[in-house]
């Protein structure tokens, strides 16, 4: 989808979205990341999403996704992702807000087989 996106708040707002999803991903990985790693990749992410021009309803949708990322929780990334697809939707577009909601489906099923 970025590739096909013209510049501007909307393609910021995807690349937001694409660096958030890739943070809450990788608390599901086997073996998760270590404490340490994890709160310096959730600072990064917060300094890198502070300098792009996202829409409001999204920037505020993703400030909340990043509190709860800080804790390193699985059941904590498993909601920042669902809570985020309406934003993503009128944000960045319905095909955004589709990869998302499919993002958020597969943790919730990562969740279930732990």
């Amino acid at each position: 989808m970025l590739p096909q996106t013209a510049r501007g708040p909307r393609r910021d707002g995807i690349f937001a979205l694409w660096m958030t999803v890739r943070v809450a991903q990788d608390l599901f990985a086997e073996p998760p990341p270590a404490e340490r790693a994890h709160r310096r990749r959730v600072v990064a992410l917060s300094h890198r999403l502070s300098s792009l021009m996202v829409p409001a309803p999204l920037k505020r949708a993703l400030a909340a996704a990043m509190a709860d990322l800080e804790g390193g929780d699985q059941l904590a990334a498993a909601q920042a992702l669902s809570q985020l697809v309406a934003p993503a939707r009128e944000g960045a577009g319905p095909d955004a807000g589709d990869a998302l909601a499919q993002a958020a489906r597969a943790a919730k099923t990562a969740l279930r087989r732990a």
